[in-house]
């Protein structure tokens, strides 16, 4: 188990040189908005219902113990903005994320830039699109340079399937880790599964229908929305590899464990103070505990990304932010 084969100076250049593209890519298209994942559907608070009962191996972190953590959780559109001030369509072919923030967590977290927070990234796809920071340098120049085009076909075919598959609410799909993580001294992968899944496949014409889904699903349904948080063990290199986030941990050879509940009340979240709430979040595969740190070049990359990207907000996010979050979650249940 292993954090990248690659050499610390190719590691390091290669992510400069498309970290210095994505903050290029920003500065033309609007600060004030996020480089990527900028089209937020919405901004829940929930629970993280961690399982009772759970394996020995995988009571690490914050899964040692039985407890409920109150949680941010984020749904977005994967693609960077339009132009200034102008997001995607939902109709654009596009990869679905979900963002999860734990609140209350305690401990010394491997970035000092939030106290008491653990997060979780996914998409709605179970595997990575490039295999380390190379790809990303050669999907830009794929374009323009035939040789780079054809060695990238695998990732154009990933492309494909994400872009292809069709979401009609954000709350009713499976989102994937697609990287590993460790949880203390083991690898994993992680997912969720939604309770509900949606099985119409009518888009509606609306621009922004997820948003509206969601809206339809959690404030005028008055409907709950819950995940199972599921990981995947690591099993050897060739079935479950580190440094390979293109390959799939099939379920045969890592099988599936439920080790939490993710749960999202009914609610209202369509509105200005939510929606600033939302903005002002940052998340990172970084904002963890170290035994839940992330595994693998590409996450390596997110690391120095985390550090050096402009932040959605001004202020530093630290402990008095972190109360403000937590205030405006215990007002929003108060609210039900």
């Amino acid at each position: 188990m292993s954090a990248s084969n690659l050499p610390d100076a190719a590691q390091a250049a290669m992510t400069d040189a498309v970290l210095a593209a994505n903050l290029k890519t920003q500065q033309e298209k609007g600060p004030d908005l996020r480089q990527v994942h900028a089209k937020s559907h919405g901004c829940l608070w929930g629970e993280f219902i961690v399982e009772e009962a759970l394996p020995e191996a995988l009571k690490v972190g914050i899964f040692s113990s039985a407890q409920t953590y109150p949680a941010w959780v984020r749904f977005s559109n994967g693609s960077e903005p339009e132009q200034r001030g102008k997001l995607k369509s939902d109709h654009e072919p596009d990869a679905r994320g979900m963002a999860i923030k734990l609140m209350n967590v305690d401990g010394k977290k491997v970035l000092d830039d939030e106290e008491k927070t653990q997060d979780f990234i996914m998409l709605n796809h179970p595997v990575f699109f490039v295999r380390n920071v190379q790809g990303y340098i050669d999907l830009a120049r794929a374009a323009t340079d035939p040789e780079i085009a054809k060695s990238m076909q695998p990732t154009f075919a990933i492309l494909k399937q994400i872009s292809s598959k069709v979401v009609t609410n954000p709350l009713h799909i499976e989102y994937w880790s697609t990287t590993p993580y460790k949880l203390g001294s083991q690898a994993i992968k992680f997912a969720v599964h939604p309770h509900t899944e949606t099985i119409e496949s009518t888009v509606p014409d609306s621009e922004n229908y997820l948003r509206e889904a969601m809206v339809a699903s959690l404030t005028e349904a008055r409907q709950e929305a819950r995940f199972d948080f599921l990981v995947q063990v690591f099993v050897d290199e060739e079935k479950t590899p580190i440094e390979d986030p293109m390959q799939e941990w099939k379920a045969e050879d890592a099988p599936y464990i439920k080790v939490a509940t993710l749960r999202i009340p009914s609610q209202p979240f369509d509105f200005e103070e939510r929606k600033r709430l939302d903005e002002g979040l940052s998340f990172s595969p970084w904002h963890t505990l170290p035994d839940h740190e992330p595994l693998g070049s590409v996450n390596l990359a997110r690391k120095k990304s985390t550090r050096r990207s402009p932040k959605p907000v001004a202020t530093p996010f630290n402990s008095a932010s972190e109360n403000l979050l937590l205030i405006s979650l215990r007002r929003s249940k108060a609210e039900l």
